[in-house]
Protein backbone atom coordinates (compact mmCIF):
# COMPACT_ATOMS: atom_id res chain seq x y z
CA UNK A 1 0.00 0.00 0.00
CA UNK A 2 1.50 3.40 -0.99
CA UNK A 3 2.43 5.80 1.78
CA UNK A 4 -0.05 8.62 2.31
CA UNK A 5 1.82 11.92 1.73
CA UNK A 6 -0.34 13.45 4.46
CA UNK A 7 0.60 10.81 7.05
CA UNK A 8 2.32 13.21 9.46
CA UNK A 9 -0.61 15.65 9.26
CA UNK A 10 -3.12 12.85 9.81
CA UNK A 11 -1.16 11.57 12.80
CA UNK A 12 -1.21 15.13 14.13
CA UNK A 13 -5.01 15.24 13.79
CA UNK A 14 -5.44 11.85 15.44
CA UNK A 15 -3.11 12.79 18.31
CA UNK A 16 -5.36 15.77 19.13
CA UNK A 17 -8.73 14.09 18.60
CA UNK A 18 -8.14 10.54 19.85
CA UNK A 19 -10.61 10.81 22.73
CA UNK A 20 -13.41 11.99 20.42
CA UNK A 21 -13.71 9.11 18.01
CA UNK A 22 -15.47 6.54 20.21
CA UNK A 23 -18.71 8.41 19.55
CA UNK A 24 -18.47 7.35 15.88
CA UNK A 25 -17.68 3.70 16.56
CA UNK A 26 -19.90 1.53 14.38
CA UNK A 27 -21.83 4.56 13.11
CA UNK A 28 -22.67 5.94 9.67
CA UNK A 29 -22.03 9.59 8.88
CA UNK A 30 -23.27 11.66 5.94
CA UNK A 31 -21.14 14.40 4.37
CA UNK A 32 -22.07 17.06 1.81
CA UNK A 33 -19.25 18.99 0.17
CA UNK A 34 -17.00 15.98 0.69
CA UNK A 35 -15.00 16.74 -2.43
CA UNK A 36 -14.09 20.31 -1.41
CA UNK A 37 -11.24 21.61 0.75
CA UNK A 38 -13.04 21.04 4.06
CA UNK A 39 -14.54 17.78 2.88
CA UNK A 40 -11.31 16.19 1.70
CA UNK A 41 -9.64 16.90 5.04
CA UNK A 42 -12.62 15.56 6.96
CA UNK A 43 -12.56 12.37 4.88
CA UNK A 44 -8.79 11.96 5.11
CA UNK A 45 -8.89 12.26 8.90
CA UNK A 46 -12.03 10.11 9.21
CA UNK A 47 -10.45 7.26 7.23
CA UNK A 48 -7.18 7.58 9.15
CA UNK A 49 -8.94 7.35 12.53
CA UNK A 50 -11.32 4.67 11.29
CA UNK A 51 -8.45 2.38 10.32
CA UNK A 52 -6.16 3.00 13.27
CA UNK A 53 -8.85 2.83 15.94
CA UNK A 54 -10.87 0.09 14.21
CA UNK A 55 -14.02 2.15 14.47
CA UNK A 56 -15.93 0.17 11.86
CA UNK A 57 -17.63 3.42 10.85
CA UNK A 58 -18.76 4.40 7.36
CA UNK A 59 -19.20 7.69 5.52
CA UNK A 60 -21.67 8.38 2.72
CA UNK A 61 -20.44 11.35 0.68
CA UNK A 62 -22.66 13.43 -1.58
CA UNK A 63 -21.01 14.50 -4.83
CA UNK A 64 -22.27 15.97 -8.08
CA UNK A 65 -19.58 14.12 -10.03
CA UNK A 66 -18.07 10.85 -8.76
CA UNK A 67 -15.72 10.85 -11.77
CA UNK A 68 -14.32 14.26 -10.84
CA UNK A 69 -13.87 13.11 -7.23
CA UNK A 70 -12.12 9.97 -8.46
CA UNK A 71 -9.75 12.11 -10.53
CA UNK A 72 -9.05 14.46 -7.62
CA UNK A 73 -8.67 11.95 -4.76
CA UNK A 74 -8.91 8.37 -6.00
CA UNK A 75 -7.81 6.90 -2.65
CA UNK A 76 -10.72 8.62 -0.90
CA UNK A 77 -13.32 7.82 -3.53
CA UNK A 78 -12.35 4.14 -3.65
CA UNK A 79 -11.90 3.55 0.08
CA UNK A 80 -14.14 0.76 1.45
CA UNK A 81 -15.21 3.01 4.33
CA UNK A 82 -16.58 5.60 1.91
CA UNK A 83 -19.70 5.37 -0.28
CA UNK A 84 -20.36 8.02 -2.92
CA UNK A 85 -23.90 9.27 -3.49
CA UNK A 86 -24.45 11.15 -6.74
CA UNK A 87 -26.72 14.15 -6.47
CA UNK A 88 -27.22 17.89 -6.04
CA UNK A 89 -27.24 19.21 -2.47
CA UNK A 90 -30.59 20.88 -3.15
CA UNK A 91 -32.38 17.75 -4.30
CA UNK A 92 -30.41 14.56 -3.55
CA UNK A 93 -32.38 11.43 -2.83
CA UNK A 94 -32.18 10.45 0.82
CA UNK A 95 -30.03 7.34 1.24
CA UNK A 96 -31.78 4.62 3.27
CA UNK A 97 -30.95 3.71 6.84
CA UNK A 98 -29.88 5.58 9.94
CA UNK A 99 -27.02 8.08 10.19
CA UNK A 100 -25.72 9.37 13.51
CA UNK A 101 -23.96 12.53 12.29
CA UNK A 102 -24.47 14.84 9.31
CA UNK A 103 -21.76 17.25 8.14
CA UNK A 104 -22.94 19.97 5.77
CA UNK A 105 -19.83 21.39 4.11
CA UNK A 106 -21.26 22.10 0.65
CA UNK A 107 -21.21 25.50 -1.07
CA UNK A 108 -17.64 26.72 -1.27
CA UNK A 109 -16.96 30.47 -1.11
CA UNK A 110 -16.70 30.89 -4.89
CA UNK A 111 -16.11 34.58 -5.57
CA UNK A 112 -16.68 33.96 -9.29
CA UNK A 113 -20.13 32.41 -8.72
CA UNK A 114 -20.98 35.07 -6.11
CA UNK A 115 -20.19 37.82 -8.65
CA UNK A 116 -21.67 36.21 -11.77
CA UNK A 117 -24.76 34.48 -10.38
CA UNK A 118 -25.50 35.54 -6.79
CA UNK A 119 -29.04 34.14 -6.99
CA UNK A 120 -27.67 30.67 -7.73
CA UNK A 121 -25.22 31.06 -4.85
CA UNK A 122 -28.03 32.05 -2.48
CA UNK A 123 -30.37 29.31 -3.69
CA UNK A 124 -27.68 26.65 -3.34
CA UNK A 125 -26.93 27.64 0.24
CA UNK A 126 -30.54 27.96 1.38
CA UNK A 127 -32.12 25.07 -0.50
CA UNK A 128 -29.11 22.85 0.11
CA UNK A 129 -29.07 23.54 3.84
CA UNK A 130 -32.80 22.99 4.22
CA UNK A 131 -32.73 19.76 2.20
CA UNK A 132 -29.79 18.47 4.23
CA UNK A 133 -31.54 19.41 7.49
CA UNK A 134 -34.64 17.56 6.32
CA UNK A 135 -32.45 14.53 5.66
CA UNK A 136 -30.87 14.81 9.12
CA UNK A 137 -34.35 14.66 10.67
CA UNK A 138 -35.42 11.77 8.46
CA UNK A 139 -32.33 9.64 9.17
CA UNK A 140 -32.39 10.14 12.95
CA UNK A 141 -29.13 12.08 13.19
CA UNK A 142 -28.01 13.14 16.65
CA UNK A 143 -25.62 15.90 15.57
CA UNK A 144 -25.40 18.23 12.58
CA UNK A 145 -22.35 20.35 11.67
CA UNK A 146 -22.81 23.42 9.49
CA UNK A 147 -19.68 24.76 7.83
CA UNK A 148 -20.58 28.45 8.00
CA UNK A 149 -18.31 31.42 7.38
CA UNK A 150 -16.89 34.58 8.87
CA UNK A 151 -18.67 36.30 5.98
CA UNK A 152 -21.79 36.32 8.19
CA UNK A 153 -20.32 39.33 10.03
CA UNK A 154 -20.14 41.53 6.95
CA UNK A 155 -17.35 44.08 6.82
CA UNK A 156 -15.08 44.00 9.86
CA UNK A 157 -14.77 47.49 11.44
CA UNK A 158 -11.25 48.91 10.94
CA UNK A 159 -10.85 49.52 14.68
CA UNK A 160 -11.69 45.87 15.50
CA UNK A 161 -8.54 43.75 15.29
CA UNK A 162 -10.29 40.39 15.95
CA UNK A 163 -13.97 39.82 15.30
CA UNK A 164 -15.84 37.87 18.03
CA UNK A 165 -18.94 35.71 17.69
CA UNK A 166 -20.96 38.31 19.61
CA UNK A 167 -20.39 41.01 16.97
CA UNK A 168 -23.87 41.87 15.57
CA UNK A 169 -22.67 43.06 12.16
CA UNK A 170 -24.04 41.71 8.90
CA UNK A 171 -23.45 41.88 5.14
CA UNK A 172 -24.95 44.77 3.17
CA UNK A 173 -28.39 43.48 2.16
CA UNK A 174 -28.51 45.70 -0.96
CA UNK A 175 -25.14 44.54 -2.31
CA UNK A 176 -25.55 41.52 -4.63
CA UNK A 177 -22.07 40.39 -3.58
CA UNK A 178 -23.49 39.70 -0.11
CA UNK A 179 -25.24 36.55 -1.39
CA UNK A 180 -22.67 34.20 0.13
CA UNK A 181 -22.48 35.86 3.56
CA UNK A 182 -26.22 36.43 3.81
CA UNK A 183 -26.85 32.86 2.67
CA UNK A 184 -24.66 31.54 5.46
CA UNK A 185 -26.50 33.74 7.98
CA UNK A 186 -29.80 32.23 6.87
CA UNK A 187 -28.29 28.73 6.94
CA UNK A 188 -27.40 29.28 10.60
CA UNK A 189 -30.93 30.55 11.24
CA UNK A 190 -32.37 27.43 9.60
CA UNK A 191 -30.27 25.32 11.97
CA UNK A 192 -31.74 27.21 14.92
CA UNK A 193 -35.28 26.71 13.61
CA UNK A 194 -34.77 22.99 13.04
CA UNK A 195 -33.21 22.63 16.49
CA UNK A 196 -36.53 23.81 17.97
CA UNK A 197 -38.49 21.07 16.23
CA UNK A 198 -36.06 18.17 16.63
CA UNK A 199 -33.59 16.69 19.07
CA UNK A 200 -30.64 17.25 16.71
CA UNK A 201 -27.70 19.16 18.18
CA UNK A 202 -26.78 21.88 15.68
CA UNK A 203 -23.07 22.71 15.60
CA UNK A 204 -21.87 25.81 13.73
CA UNK A 205 -18.29 26.45 12.59
CA UNK A 206 -17.64 29.91 11.14
CA UNK A 207 -14.59 29.46 8.94
CA UNK A 208 -12.16 32.26 8.03
CA UNK A 209 -9.05 31.69 5.87
CA UNK A 210 -6.98 28.53 5.54
CA UNK A 211 -3.97 27.02 3.82
CA UNK A 212 -2.94 23.45 3.16
CA UNK A 213 -3.11 20.58 0.68
CA UNK A 214 -6.32 20.49 -1.38
CA UNK A 215 -6.56 24.30 -1.33
CA UNK A 216 -7.29 25.49 -4.89
CA UNK A 217 -4.39 27.55 -6.26
CA UNK A 218 -6.26 29.10 -9.18
CA UNK A 219 -9.28 30.89 -7.74
CA UNK A 220 -9.70 33.92 -5.44
CA UNK A 221 -7.63 32.75 -2.45
CA UNK A 222 -4.61 35.07 -2.21
CA UNK A 223 -2.38 32.55 -0.45
CA UNK A 224 -3.17 29.90 -3.05
CA UNK A 225 -2.39 32.32 -5.88
CA UNK A 226 0.92 33.28 -4.26
CA UNK A 227 1.94 29.63 -3.92
CA UNK A 228 0.96 29.05 -7.56
CA UNK A 229 3.06 32.03 -8.66
CA UNK A 230 6.03 30.76 -6.66
CA UNK A 231 5.72 27.26 -8.14
CA UNK A 232 5.76 28.87 -11.59
CA UNK A 233 9.00 30.69 -10.77
CA UNK A 234 7.45 34.07 -9.96
CA UNK A 235 6.86 36.88 -9.79
CA UNK A 236 4.40 36.60 -6.90
CA UNK A 237 1.73 39.15 -7.81
CA UNK A 238 -0.28 41.10 -5.22
CA UNK A 239 -3.36 42.32 -7.09
CA UNK A 240 -4.17 45.23 -4.75
CA UNK A 241 -2.03 47.39 -2.47
CA UNK A 242 -1.23 44.52 -0.10
CA UNK A 243 -2.57 46.28 3.00
CA UNK A 244 -5.62 44.14 3.93
CA UNK A 245 -5.09 41.95 7.00
CA UNK A 246 -5.85 38.23 6.99
CA UNK A 247 -4.92 35.19 9.07
CA UNK A 248 -4.46 31.56 8.05
CA UNK A 249 -5.06 28.28 9.87
CA UNK A 250 -3.39 25.15 8.54
CA UNK A 251 -5.69 22.44 7.21
CA UNK A 252 -4.62 19.77 9.73
CA UNK A 253 -5.48 22.13 12.60
CA UNK A 254 -8.74 22.95 10.79
CA UNK A 255 -9.71 19.26 10.83
CA UNK A 256 -9.06 19.09 14.59
CA UNK A 257 -11.32 22.10 15.11
CA UNK A 258 -14.15 20.76 12.93
CA UNK A 259 -14.25 17.30 14.54
CA UNK A 260 -14.08 18.85 18.00
CA UNK A 261 -16.91 21.31 17.29
CA UNK A 262 -19.07 18.53 15.83
CA UNK A 263 -18.52 16.13 18.71
CA UNK A 264 -18.03 18.48 21.69
CA UNK A 265 -19.35 21.93 20.74
CA UNK A 266 -22.51 23.40 22.21
CA UNK A 267 -25.66 23.26 20.10
CA UNK A 268 -26.69 26.49 18.34
CA UNK A 269 -23.56 28.24 19.60
CA UNK A 270 -21.28 29.34 16.75
CA UNK A 271 -17.51 29.02 16.95
CA UNK A 272 -15.08 31.07 14.89
CA UNK A 273 -12.55 28.81 13.17
CA UNK A 274 -9.23 30.29 12.11
CA UNK A 275 -5.99 31.85 13.26
CA UNK A 276 -5.64 35.01 15.33
CA UNK A 277 -2.19 35.77 13.83
CA UNK A 278 -2.93 38.77 11.61
CA UNK A 279 -0.71 39.43 8.58
CA UNK A 280 -0.99 41.89 5.69
CA UNK A 281 -1.42 40.46 2.21
CA UNK A 282 1.91 42.05 1.20
CA UNK A 283 3.70 40.44 4.15
CA UNK A 284 1.98 37.16 3.30
CA UNK A 285 3.34 37.34 -0.24
CA UNK A 286 6.85 37.93 1.13
CA UNK A 287 6.44 35.01 3.55
CA UNK A 288 5.42 32.72 0.70
CA UNK A 289 8.35 33.97 -1.39
CA UNK A 290 10.78 33.14 1.45
CA UNK A 291 9.71 29.48 1.20
CA UNK A 292 11.09 29.16 -2.35
CA UNK A 293 14.68 28.80 -3.53
CA UNK A 294 15.59 30.94 -5.34
CA UNK A 295 13.27 33.52 -3.80
CA UNK A 296 10.91 34.93 -6.45
CA UNK A 297 10.21 38.63 -6.85
CA UNK A 298 7.08 40.03 -5.15
CA UNK A 299 5.22 42.58 -7.25
CA UNK A 300 2.50 44.81 -5.72
CA UNK A 301 0.25 46.21 -8.45
CA UNK A 302 -1.42 49.11 -6.61
CA UNK A 303 0.10 51.93 -4.59
CA UNK A 304 -1.22 52.16 -1.03
CA UNK A 305 -3.47 55.07 -0.08
CA UNK A 306 -2.20 56.43 3.27
CA UNK A 307 -5.64 57.50 4.59
CA UNK A 308 -7.51 54.37 3.52
CA UNK A 309 -9.12 52.50 6.46
CA UNK A 310 -7.57 49.16 7.34
CA UNK A 311 -9.44 46.21 5.83
CA UNK A 312 -9.37 43.18 8.12
CA UNK A 313 -10.75 39.64 8.19
CA UNK A 314 -9.35 38.10 11.37
CA UNK A 315 -11.32 36.15 13.97
CA UNK A 316 -11.27 36.11 17.72
CA UNK A 317 -11.06 32.45 18.69
CA UNK A 318 -11.34 32.97 22.44
CA UNK A 319 -14.63 31.03 22.60
CA UNK A 320 -13.15 27.97 20.87
CA UNK A 321 -10.14 28.06 23.19
CA UNK A 322 -12.04 28.66 26.43
CA UNK A 323 -14.78 26.09 25.79
CA UNK A 324 -13.06 23.47 23.61
CA UNK A 325 -9.33 24.10 24.21
CA UNK A 326 -8.82 24.64 20.48
CA UNK A 327 -5.79 26.59 19.33
CA UNK A 328 -3.50 27.04 16.34
CA UNK A 329 -0.69 24.49 16.59
CA UNK A 330 1.08 24.64 13.22
CA UNK A 331 2.47 28.09 12.40
CA UNK A 332 2.03 29.92 9.11
CA UNK A 333 5.56 29.46 7.78
CA UNK A 334 5.45 25.71 8.33
CA UNK A 335 1.94 25.56 6.87
CA UNK A 336 3.18 27.26 3.70
CA UNK A 337 6.15 24.88 3.39
CA UNK A 338 3.88 21.83 3.76
CA UNK A 339 1.42 23.18 1.20
CA UNK A 340 4.19 23.88 -1.31
CA UNK A 341 5.59 20.40 -0.81
CA UNK A 342 2.16 18.90 -1.54
CA UNK A 343 1.56 21.09 -4.59
CA UNK A 344 4.96 20.60 -6.26
CA UNK A 345 4.70 18.62 -9.50
CA UNK A 346 6.30 15.18 -9.27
Amino acid sequence: MPTNPLASDLDHILDHTRDLWDELRGERIFVTGGTGFFGCWLLESFIWANERLDLKANAVVLTRSPDAFQAKAAHLAAHPGVTLLTGDVRSFRFPPGAFSHVIHAATESSAKLNDENPLLMLDTILEGTRHTLDFAKACGAKKFLLASSGAVYGKQPPEMTHIPEEYPGAPDLLDPRSAYGEGKRMAEHLCALYARQSAIEMKIARGFAFVGPYLPLDIHYAIGNFIRDGLNGGPIVVQGDGNPHRSYLYAADLAIWLWTILLRGQSCRPYNVGSEESITIHALAETVAQAFRPKPLVRVLTKAEPDKPIEQYVPSTRRAFNELKLTQIIGLEEAIVRTISWAKPE
